[in-house]
């Protein structure tokens, strides 16, 4: 009896350190997929931290981000499903084992960076994010020892399919926010946002709280222009271009095409860049653009839109809508007025529609197949539950 009570026990001890295990990185994981641009731009500061910035280049930051996006989520995918356990919890180990000693090196060096193991949506400090690493470590250490206890919820015989298909779900949403913009904007500047009013509330809070402060428009005379463009009435752009030596030049046409129907309906329209004069003025010759460039910071533009160049739609100083650099509008023989067209209407409504179509792509086949596969186990044991009574019958 003692010896039931203490399995028991243990049972619940392993599938409980399993759950939390699988939620923090299911997490960490959909979060960094959503926003994998986010994740790029860590790792390039993890690289500028320990000198080796000139080795990681933006295609291998890229390339590192989704591909620690998909890990973390294929770890917490297989350990909510009891897949593979053995090699799922070693690997969980593998992975804390680098990663504890990381944020243990950030909070001891007081690094002026967190570790970005939630992205934008849960700001940790360093020394936090080590408390939590060593809790989720002590987790997977119980794991390891006792993975034979984790109860599978799929049969052994399923699992590759479901592995296999978390990880191609995974690439999919990673490519699909690189190439749009993040389906869920956990940032500052997010669609909605009323940007004059939310700078004001921001000076109320702590420094450590703010999210605005760095937002700081320049022209190219040396001239604060925030608040002056900022409180223009009616529609404007942003082309935010956060370093057009490396910006995507292939949207010029459409560039050029919204500033010509913006100077027609006297729409304001600036470009904002954190590049030089010399290049601005390369630009300009390269695309053909008439639009004035004014200063901003980098890591701001890049905190405003995850596209190089991307643009974003004001009214009043409310954030109507963002484009990356491949979806960007077409006005090209269009004669109406914003206020008379979709394109003038604030669209964070479609993104919502995103984020159900991309949650019933990925629920409703994984539903559909987890209730295949206990319909097949649930017959298993009817037919052996027959056998036995059968036999039992016969004696």
């Amino acid at each position: 009896m003692t010896q039931n009570k203490t399995r028991k026990w243990k049972w619940l001890g392993v599938n409980l350190c399993r759950l939390i295990i699988s939620l923090t990185f299911s997490f960490s994981g959909i979060v960094k997929l959503i926003d994998p641009r986010g994740t790029q731009y860590k790792i390039e500061d993890y690289a500028t931290l320990f000198g080796a910035s000139s080795l990681v280049t933006p295609l291998l930051a890229i390339s590192m981000a989704i591909a620690l996006a998909m890990l973390e989520f294929y770890i917490g995918f297989n350990m909510l499903f009891g897949i593979r356990r053995r090699s799922t919890s070693r690997l969980t180990l593998l992975v804390l084992s680098v990663m504890t000693p990381l944020t243990l090196y950030l909070a001891l060096s007081d690094a002026h960076m967190d570790c970005g193991c939630f992205g934008d949506v849960v700001i940790l400090s360093n020394w936090q994010t080590f408390g939590k690493n060593l809790l989720m470590l002590f987790a997977t250490i119980v794991v390891v020892k006792s993975y034979r206890h984790m109860t599978r919820i799929i049969l052994e015989r399923n699992q590759w399919l479901l592995s296999i298909y978390a990880l191609v779900f995974a690439l999919f949403l990673a490519l699909y926010n690189i190439r749009n913009l993040p389906v869920i904007d956990f940032r500052p500047y997010s669609i909605g946002t009323d940007l004059p009013k939310a700078m004001i509330e921001d000076w109320e809070k702590e420094p450590d709280e703010m999210r605005y402060a760095d937002f700081f428009i320049q022209s190219q005379e040396g001239e604060d222009i925030t608040q002056t463009w900022l409180e223009k009435s009616g529609y404007k752009f942003l082309l935010v271009v956060p370093f057009l030596e490396s910006a995507d030049d292939g949207s010029m046409e459409r560039i050029n095409s919204l500033f010509e129907y913006c100077q027609s309906h006297d729409y304001p329209f600036l470009a904002v860049t954190s590049s030089g004069k010399e290049a601005i003025d390369r630009w300009k010759d390269l695309t053909g653009g008439e639009y004035d460039f004014a200063f901003c910071d980098g890591t701001v533009l890049k905190t405003i839109i995850r596209s190089n160049p991307g643009l974003m739609m004001l009214h009043d100083g409310v954030v109507f809508n963002k484009w990356s650099a491949n979806n960007l509008p077409n006005v090209e023989g269009m004669k109406e007025s914003l206020d008379e067209v979709k394109l003038g209407q604030m669209q964070w409504n479609s993104r919502l529609r995103s984020i159900y179509r991309l949650l019933l792509w990925f629920l409703i086949p994984l539903i559909a197949w987890t209730l295949i596969d206990r319909i097949v186990v649930g017959r298993i044991y009817y037919r052996r539950y027959k056998i036995h009574k059968t036999i039992h019958n016969n004696n």
